[in-house]
């Protein structure tokens, strides 16, 4: 199965979705929007250089911290350290907040020591925290809303805020990591066949390839990669080629020049009234009115 091995890909926020994130320390973002762009299923990634905190405070995660699996309700969060491999599947009214921070300000906040303690990670579902802890989960979501006030602000003093706000909900993460908790339910070699079956959906999805030459190249039936899909995902296998399919659509439509046409056939649409067709079925949306209403500025 070594064959089988790919490198796990690094996403890089700041290139991807927001160059923003490429020039602060701390980044804020609603997970609901995030989710809109990236997809509700999540595939196997990581984010050098950066932690990242997750919050939800409504909906249900399936979520895969490097050998630990989970299904979480909220409200909970999680933390995942630098290069840390994770994956995560949310239902539609899955909400809350994600903030991204770059780890040489964790380190510089929280003295070293404290750092090392989040350098594992974890989840909490803070509905199962002992009565003496609900006092502190119950600061998470005040801290992360004072944050999205602060950082789509332009006060006076707003980096200084940032950072400690940021520094506050670090020191309370780390107090409630102690609690970290989850349910395991999947075999790991159905991990293996979901991970590569996303790895390779990842590089074929422009292709339009049958659902059963994915099966074979994983060396499973149809039927079982669409029952795995089901249970770890809670979706057919077919549904996350297209939910890939339609992030990079979405992705081409906001931050790319290119025409209506010109996309459909990047995306290997033979038919760009098929690609159309395709895609207001899907998100209830013509890709121009999809483009027109999320689109922030022409790109440079």
């Amino acid at each position: 199965m070594a064959r089988d091995r790919q490198p796990i890909p690094n996403i890089d926020i700041g290139k991807v979705y927001d160059s923003r994130y490429e020039a602060q320390e701390v980044s804020w973002e609603r997970f609901g929007k995030l989710a809109e762009f990236f997809g509700r299923n999540m595939p196997v990634h990581r984010h050098h250089s950066f932690f990242q905190l997750h919050y939800l405070s409504s909906g249900q995660i399936r979520l895969y911290l490097e050998e630990q699996q989970y299904i979480a309700d909220a409200p909970l969060f999680f933390l995942t350290p630098p290069t840390v491999p994770h994956a995560f599947i949310t239902e539609e009214d899955a909400e809350g907040h994600v903030l991204t921070v770059r780890q040489e300000l964790v380190r510089r906040l929280l003295h070293g020591q404290g750092a090392a303690r989040l350098m594992t990670p974890f989840c909490v579902e803070l509905g199962l925290l002992p009565a003496e802890r609900r006092r502190e989960a119950a600061r998470l979501p005040q801290l992360l809303e004072l944050m999205a006030e602060e950082y789509a602000g332009e006060g006076e003093g707003r980096a200084a805020a940032l950072e400690g706000l940021t520094q506050l909900l670090l020191v309370s993460v780390s107090r409630l990591s102690a609690h970290a908790g989850g349910k395991q339910h999947f075999r790991r070699e159905d991990l293996h066949i979901y991970h590569r079956f996303n790895a390779l959906v990842e590089e074929h999805y422009p292709k339009h390839w049958p659902l059963w030459r994915y099966a074979e190249l994983i060396g499973v039936t149809e039927s079982r990669l669409n029952d795995i899909c089901r249970r770890l995902a809670d979706l057919p296998s077919k549904r996350l080629i297209h939910d890939r399919l339609l992030q990079e659509a979405k992705r081409l439509l906001i931050f790319s020049a290119s025409s209506i046409n010109e996309i459909a056939y990047h995306l290997g649409f033979k038919d760009p009234a098929y690609f159309s067709r395709f895609f207001l079925r899907q998100v209830g949306q013509t890709p121009s009115d999809y483009r027109v209403a999320n689109r922030l500025a022409d790109p440079p």
